[in-house]
């Protein structure tokens, strides 16, 4: 795992386990702040003692930005932190959390000691958070799930995005017209650092740039998808609209954005031919 210190009391942490996934830690008198807590418990756990060396008062809040498990399934380490996401990520998480958490378990010997712990504060749109000398500002970024959220720390302008902002736009799991319209909110909160939640933070000076690529990218994968639909291709010929073609890299997350390029494609292909055949009905 990589530690980062951001500034004097913001700490962000990457898995070197799982594909760059990041969690952070905000130190403030009263207590700290975590967000995300990272998958595997080698890393978890190890974040978590970091924290509760540096923080005399403990860990007063967990906020998850949303239900996936490499940025939930840690948060049984922070027992007297009271845990705070959307509405929906609870929701999902009750719903099939367990299950799925049973199924990674039987395939990765390495989740056993995991319990989930979903979150008890939820909230719908926009909602607070203060501690010490710390004012965060929690907003609903929907797209990538439909639970996603965000948290501006005020002053700083720092934005912790979850996976609403990430080496490559991903939607599987949530929306792409949803996932535009959060770019354009973060777009227009003209912060200072984004953390994503994968990868490298981001920088002022190239943040305007990298939204701007990543809204063209979304459009840009549409509108390939369709023009193949139209030439009546196949679902496996998706395999020539590379990700290099819609303006992005293939190199992030040691490659593993092409896997997401293709998982987006698919996701397209199959509702636009759902479409096409609930207009022939």
């Amino acid at each position: 795992m990589r530690r980062e210190r951001v500034s004097e009391d913001i700490f962000i942490f990457t898995s070197e386990l799982y594909a760059q996934v990041t969690a952070s830690a905000i130190l403030t008198p009263e207590g700290a702040i975590v967000i995300d807590t990272l998958p595997f418990p080698a890393e978890s756990g190890e974040m978590a003692e970091f924290i509760h060396r540096r923080s005399p008062h403990g860990v007063r809040f967990v906020v998850n930005t949303h239900f996936h498990a490499d940025h939930v399934y840690g948060n049984y380490f922070y027992p007297e932190a009271e845990i705070i996401g959307h509405r929906r990520c609870r929701e999902m998480l009750l719903e099939f959390g367990e299950q799925q958490l049973e199924t990674a378990k039987n395939e990765t010997p390495g989740l056993e000691p995991v319990r989930l712990v979903p979150p008890e504060i939820v909230f719908a749109n926009e909602m607070g958070l203060h501690l010490g000398n710390r004012s965060l500002r929690l907003m609903h970024l929907p797209g990538h799930t439909p639970d996603g959220i965000g948290l501006l720390v005020e002053g700083d302008k720092i934005l912790f995005s979850g996976d609403a902002v990430m080496p490559l736009p991903y939607f599987v799991w949530g929306d792409r017209d949803s996932l535009k319209r959060t770019l354009k909110r973060i777009q227009d909160l003209a912060v200072e650092n984004i953390v994503q939640g994968h990868g490298e933070i981001l920088l002022r000076g190239e943040i305007p740039e990298i939204l701007e690529r990543h809204t063209q990218y979304l459009d840009c994968i549409y509108e390939q998808v369709q023009a193949l639909i139209e030439t009546r291709g196949s679902e496996r010929e998706l395999s020539r609209i590379t990700i290099e073609r819609c303006g992005e890299s293939s190199i992030p997350l040691d490659g593993l954005v092409r896997q997401l390029h293709q998982g987006n494609l698919i996701k397209i292909y199959r509702e636009l031919k759902a479409q096409q055949l609930a207009g022939a009905d």
